[in-house]
């Protein structure tokens, strides 16, 4: 197989330039993340309400929130 892997779409990478992006890229993807825990905190339930699930009619003062 004659493809490159790494192919440079404007100007003209020297084969050290592309040696060292491509040690560059390799080591961010063999890093581990910092921690084991999850990092995603999101909500536990959906902040929308479904629509066929509410009542016909919602009092005014019960719109801001």
């Amino acid at each position: 197989m004659n493809t490159p892997d790494i192919r440079v779409e404007k100007g003209h990478a020297e084969p050290e330039e592309v040696a060292a992006i491509t040690a560059v890229l390799l080591a961010r993807a063999a890093a581990q993340p910092a921690s084991t825990e999850q990092t995603h905190r999101g909500r536990a339930k959906a902040g929308w309400r479904r629509l066929e699930r509410e009542p016909g009619f919602r009092a005014p003062h019960s719109w801001h929130g």
